[in-house]
């Protein structure tokens, strides 16, 4: 897939936060053949210089690295946070989150569009964690922003795709936008059901980090995302109402 003219080669992205340890972060990556790593710049403290083993960890996996602005519920700490993150992770790229108020954390959609414009307009690359309502998808569009990332359900979550008829909608409506389904997944096939949708790539942290056994389901979650993009490629048959026998009954024996 391209995303702002960068050819990315998987279609499973992952978080970073809440491995049980950085060992097991970097196996894990290694093991989805992952090529995007998002990263907050929580954990990196440019003056004191803490956190940079992780920062050389992420490095070292030769993985393209996406900074977020995770917690933030401004528009003004969201762009102060992405232009820090610009200085500490050397890159343009910026997942931005604006979140509302409440247990849901659902994207601030007004402030969001905002912030993105700002960050578009100083240069930044733009990845909007969104709802899937298709109003603010245009605004994200008209504001600069070159790929969508709708939410499957409440970052954490684990409910996989709540709304898979407005996540049907936002594809057939931007056939030709990078979307990434972020936050919600649970399971590998709630992935699988993302990719048999049309979309381009899913993020999946929590239900990576909090597994027994990480590594194992950073794997299981890389083969859903290649059986539902092999089942999109195929053509899924049609839904229907009624039966349809498998077997033709023309030739079948029978008695008068």
């Amino acid at each position: 897939m391209q995303v702002y003219d960068v050819e990315i080669g998987s279609r499973l992205w992952l978080g970073s936060a809440r491995y049980p340890s950085p060992a097991i972060l970097a196996e894990a990556v290694r093991g989805a053949g992952c090529d995007v790593v998002t990263v907050s710049l929580r954990r990196e403290n440019a003056q004191a210089g803490a956190g940079q083993a992780f920062w050389a960890l992420i490095r070292d996996l030769g993985v393209r690295v996406l900074p977020n602005t995770a917690g933030c519920h401004s528009v003004k700490e969201a762009v102060t946070t992405a232009q820090m993150a610009r200085e500490v992770f050397d890159t343009g790229w910026i997942k931005l989150e604006v979140l509302g108020a409440g247990e849901l954390l659902q994207p601030d959609v007004f402030g969001l569009v905002e912030a993105a414009r700002l960050l578009s307009d100083d240069g930044f690359q733009v990845f909007p964690y969104t709802t899937a309502d298709l109003g603010v998808a245009e605004r994200l569009l008209d504001a600069g922003c070159r790929v969508l990332m709708p939410w499957g359900a409440p970052i954490g979550s684990g409910r996989g795709l709540a709304d898979p008829f407005a996540l049907r909608a936002l594809r057939a409506r931007f056939p030709d936008i990078p979307l990434v389904v972020d936050a919600g997944l649970g399971l590998p096939s709630h992935a699988a059901m993302a990719m048999e949708l049309g979309f381009d790539a899913v993020l999946a942290n929590t239900a990576v980090a909090l597994a027994a056994d990480p590594v194992r389901m950073a794997r299981a979650f890389a083969d859903a995302v290649c059986a539902g993009a092999a089942a999109h490629a195929a053509g899924p048959m049609p839904v229907r109402d009624f039966a349809e026998a498998s077997t033709p009954v023309i030739g079948q024996a029978w008695r008068a």
